[in-house]
């Protein structure tokens, strides 16, 4: 199955705060990757009239469209979420896989895989997810490190955003009061007081346009205007890394940083937005907004257009996306472009190739947000953004920094260059250096324009210092990316591997998960039907050696495929390992799926399983269990299969009973070893 079902509100908050008082960790992250903030440096940034205690966030994509996602990105540190791109074609058929990690980044998804009304209950979902979490005191940080801001992300043509449905979507999340208070209601009672929390309900008044790949310039334009006027959002455009042109993009593509085996259509640049024109419509839409009291800025990047010559993705795929250290380089040449032509004048918004040691160059260059999307699927997942808040600090530390506006001035050594051109006297550029380096209120020393301007300055002299000569920095060159997972020549099968975890914190969606199912060895007995009496044949046992094993969540697994590249073993996992359904509806609904579906009654488990096609029924009572399958129907009690077989048995029909003691440890590992799992949420709600 390849799509994605909605967790029940309640259950995903008795999942949450369960999961952390029994195991320390929320949705499979421990709370040692939590993020806590600093006491000592303060992160917080403005957009557009709302304030973020960190810039950081994940970018639009895979880590913004279910409500664990976005709480998992908040546990991790970030604080400006880029909500995955919704539009009115809300039941695309987007090939699998999807991503593609094995070296720089590659995908070939784009938009939401939820229906819109399915998208903004997510959104609200994990909003009032984060305010409880905040509010419980349960997850410690510095003093105002909670604050965060939605940004949400609409395409891909006018005539969709003007659609019925997609009005109501960016309506619902200007005003989400009636989703909020009918969410309210399914709150769990042991909540106590944090049910009546006062939670948000304007989710969002920003908005980042996304526009499909050669989308006409005037299209862009009146997609803005309508939104700035009709809609009163602060809007954002998000830009190509085409705008660096043929000649440009490739001499830093190949010849510098030795992607010679990416290939960029011509007609990538023939479709596109070209410089001149970006230069004619940014002015246009940003005194729009000006005029109706609204912000505007541009965003760099998107992913980059290239030619599907890998073997990864499905053939019919003829283009795929380029991300990841690369696009930095193209994106950052941008940032430098767009502002030599416009200076400061708007802000920037930033997503290509992010991680923690590119991180703090670039807060020192004041863009806001910064996103990062494809080092969040390599392996660690959202747990690697905690330390991109760690590496900022300190490079903070190193300069005697305490606050960003402190840090673009004396991350690159520039505030003195940047004094110049502000019409400052010899007085004023003395109390401003003194100020700067005996750490005190700059603002009481110059006063706030004059520091606004200088740190703007300073931005613009940090942004020459960082970008000139990046496409040499080895790190982003090809022979630094190149490197593939390791493969160790093994195979999956259903239970045992190598179990090294790795495929649950890559996948964005925490559908992956650790079944508790500890050494020990599994009968392996076959009984026929004769004359109404059961011969059982045992046929030993079947060893299980690992600590425990893995399954997979269905309701939450697109099959993008990112577990598989880091998998050491062949045949993925969202592929081979139990898949576990969370509703017998959803069982049903896929009968191409092997897989299995976990039910809790007053008096006895039910598990419906479906193993190599074939579907069979377990209910296990304390003192009774009843198997059935095709052409047999059996009882018997759990602790003497082979002894008190009773039922029936079709001519020819051999009935597995080497499935209920494999059945019998995926009911005790995910109901009863204690552990907090999707299956274990949706079993007992």
């Amino acid at each position: 199955m390849a799509e994605l079902n909605p967790y029940p509100f309640a259950a995903l908050i008795r999942r949450a705060f369960g999961e952390l008082d029994a195991q320390g960790s929320i949705f499979d992250l421990p709370a040692r990757k939590f993020a806590a903030g600093s006491a000592d440096h303060d992160l917080s940034v403005g957009f557009h009239g709302r304030v973020a205690a960190s810039p950081l966030g994940p970018a639009a994509g895979p880590h913004t469209q279910m409500a664990q996602n976005i709480a998992l990105a908040w546990l991790g540190g970030c604080r400006i979420f880029e909500l995955k791109t919704v539009q009115i074609l809300d039941e695309l058929k987007i090939p699998r896989p999807c991503i593609d990690m094995q070296t720089i980044g590659y995908n070939v998804e784009w938009s939401q895989e939820l229906k819109l009304e399915q998208s903004l209950d997510e959104y609200v979902k994990a909003s009032m997810l984060i305010e409880l979490l905040a509010a419980s005191g349960k997850v410690p940080m510095a003093a105002g490190f909670d604050r965060f801001v939605f940004d949400m992300s609409v395409g891909y043509d006018l005539a969709g955003i003007k659609s019925e449905r997609v009005q109501a979507f960016i309506d619902g999340m200007k005003d989400a009061s009636a989703v909020v208070e009918r969410l309210r209601a399914e709150l769990p009672k042991e909540l106590g007081p944090l049910r009546d929390l006062d939670f948000t309900t304007r989710l969002s008044d920003t908005l980042t346009l996304s526009t499909f790949h050669g989308c006409p310039p005037d299209e862009i334009e009146r997609i803005i205007d309508f939104l700035l006027r009709d809609k009163q959002l602060h809007c954002v455009v998000k830009l190509n890394p085409t705008l660096n042109g043929p000649e440009g993009l490739r001499g830093l593509l190949h010849d510098a940083m030795g992607y010679d085996d990416v290939v960029v259509p011509d007609h990538a640049f023939e479709d596109d937005t070209k410089w001149h024109q970006v230069e004619e419509f940014i002015p246009r839409l940003g005194d729009t907004a000006a005029s109706l009291g609204l912000g505007f800025g541009v965003k760099f990047s998107n992913t980059l257009v290239c030619e599907n010559r890998r073997d990864f993705f499905p053939a019919s795929e003829k283009t795929m996306y380029m991300s990841g250290p690369p696009l930095h380089v193209l994106a950052m040449k941008l940032v430098q472009k767009f502002r030599r032509r416009f200076g400061d004048r708007w802000p920037i918004s930033f997503s290509a190739g992010i991680d923690k040691k590119n991180f703090p160059d670039a807060l020192a260059l004041g863009l806001v947000p910064i996103t990062t999307c494809s080092d969040l699927l390599l392996p660690g997942g959202y747990g690697r953004a905690e330390a991109y808040g760690k590496e900022a600090t300190a490079r903070m530390d190193a300069v005697g920094a305490t606050d960003v506006a402190g840090f673009v001035l004396r991350a690159y050594g520039q505030a003195e260059a940047a004094l110049d051109g502000l019409g400052l006297d010899d007085a004023a550029r003395g109390r401003a250096l003194a100020a700067l380096a005996a750490g005190d209120d700059l603002a009481a020393a110059l006063g706030e324009d004059a520091v606004g301007r200088w740190v703007a300055a300073a931005r613009l002299k940090n942004t020459d210092a960082y970008v000139d000569g990046l496409e040499d920095d080895p790190r982003y060159g090809k022979g630094k990316n190149s490197k593939v997972p390791k493969k160790i020549g093994s195979r999956l099968w259903l239970f045992e591997c190598v179990t090294c975890d790795k495929c649950i914190p890559v996948c964005p969606n925490d559908a992956n998960f650790a079944v508790a199912i500890p050494p020990m060895e599994l009968p392996m007995l076959k009984a026929t039907a004769a004359g109404g009496v059961f011969a059982v044949r045992d046929e030993g046992a079947t060893r299980l050696v690992q600590k425990h094993q893995i399954g997979n969540f269905a309701d939450f697994c697109n099959e993008c495929g990112n577990c598989d590249v880091f998998c050491p073993e062949d045949g993925g996992p969202y592929v081979l390992k139990p898949r576990f359904f969370g509703s017998a509806e959803e069982w049903r609904r896929y009968p191409t799926h092997d897989g299995f579906h976990v039910a809790r009654h007053a008096d006895r488990d039910v598990v419906l399983a479906r193993i190599d096609g074939a579907e069979l029924t377990l209910e296990l009572g304390a003192e009774l269990a009843a198997l059935s399958g095709a052409g047999y129907a059996v009882t018997f009690h759990p602790d003497d299969p082979a002894g008190t077989i009773a039922g029936r048995a079709d001519a020819g029909v051999e009935v597995d009973l080497s499935w209920f003691f494999v059945l019998r440890e995926l009911v005790r590992a995910t109901l009863d070893a204690g552990e907090r799992t999707w299956v274990s949420a949706a079993a007992t709600a």
